[in-house]
Formats: C-alpha cells, sequence, structure tokens
C-alpha cells in the first residue's frame, strides 16, 4: 500500500518523533480537538512511542505522521482509533499543527492517502469522524470526501465553561 502523494506521504511513528509528539501533546491550543486535559511527560510519551510497533488488530488504533515533501518536514499526525474488523469500521482523526501548514492541502492529501489505505488494505466498510459544531475547516475537509452528516452528540464536549455539540461524519465503503 502506497502512503505517498504528491506534497505529502504518510509514515509510522519513529523514537525521533519524540520531541514532535511532546509538541502536540503539551499544545494547549489543540487540546480541545483531541480531548486532552493533562500535559504529557516525555517519559509516557517514549513508553507510548516504544509500543508503537503493535499491529491496528491488536492495538486497535494506527498514529502516522503526515510528512510535507519538499521539506521533509513533520507536519501533523492523522490517526484510526476505535478499529472494529468485526463491524469494518474505524475512526479517523487529524491535526495539522501550524497555520502555515492548514489550508494548503496538505490535509486533503494525508485524508485522501489514509481512506484508500482503510478501505483497500483493512477492508473496511464505514469511517467515521467526530468534529466539533465550530469546526467549519473540519467540516469541509471531510465533507468534499463524501463524509455524511449523521447526527449531533448534543453539548457533548466542555471546552472551558462551555458545552459544544459534536457532529458525527460517516463515509460508506460502496466499492
Amino acid at each position: 500500500m502506497n502512503l505517498v502523494g504528491e506534497s505529502v506521504y504518510l509514515r509510522a511513528l519513529e523514537p525521533e518523533d519524540l520531541d514532535f509528539i511532546y509538541e502536540i501533546e503539551n499544545n494547549q491550543a489543540l487540546w480541545e480537538v483531541s480531548h486532552t486535559q493533562t500535559p504529557y511527560s516525555r517519559f509516557l510519551i517514549r513508553q507510548y512511542l516504544e509500543n508503537a510497533h503493535q499491529d491496528i488488530y491488536e492495538a486497535k488504533q494506527l498514529r502516522l505522521v503526515i510528512v510535507a515533501k519538499k521539506e521533509n518536514k513533520a507536519i501533523g499526525l492523522i490517526d484510526l482509533f476505535d478499529f472494529d474488523p468485526k463491524n469494518e469500521r474505524v475512526g479517523l482523526g487529524i491535526v495539522i499543527v501550524e497555520n502555515q501548514d492548514r489550508n494548503t492541502g496538505y490535509g486533503t492529501e494525508a485524508v485522501a492517502l489514509l481512506i484508500s489505505y482503510v478501505f483497500e488494505f483493512l477492508n473496511v466498510y464505514q469511517i467515521y469522524v467526530n468534529i466539533s459544531s465550530d469546526n467549519e475547516p473540519s467540516i469541509k475537509l471531510f465533507s468534499k470526501f463524501g463524509f455524511e452528516y449523521i447526527g449531533t452528540k448534543k453539548a457533548w464536549n466542555k471546552v472551558g465553561m462551555i458545552r459544544k455539540d459534536e457532529l458525527l461524519f460517516q463515509l460508506i465503503n460502496n466499492k
């Protein structure tokens, strides 16, 4: 399976990603998207990286690094989570770290590569995403691929003193 596109490629986590993941996991601006509530230590992230070799069938998740080919620079992460081979479904999440790397097509290409991988290699029937109702860029991104809105989880996430709805989108493999 080729996880290489025109401008990005997706690769497995490496021990050298410790600082990159540490920065992402401890970036409070991203906590709302990742549902993080406390900082992570380098020790915990190092342990996570040591176990990142687990197969998706064993770990029920897969995290890949999004690398911009031109600069050969890690720019984000794309995750599969809650992998359920029996029911042939998986959740998908993505984060592009820096504002200057957003709205460049990197996220679109990364999602396209992962959708192909999920449908063709993992033989998944459906992919779902959970998106905060005010996250217009993510709604636009996943709608581009035919993800359909299927429901709202009312007041699902508490961000500071505000409760936000979370939208559920789903993409069915009709092949």
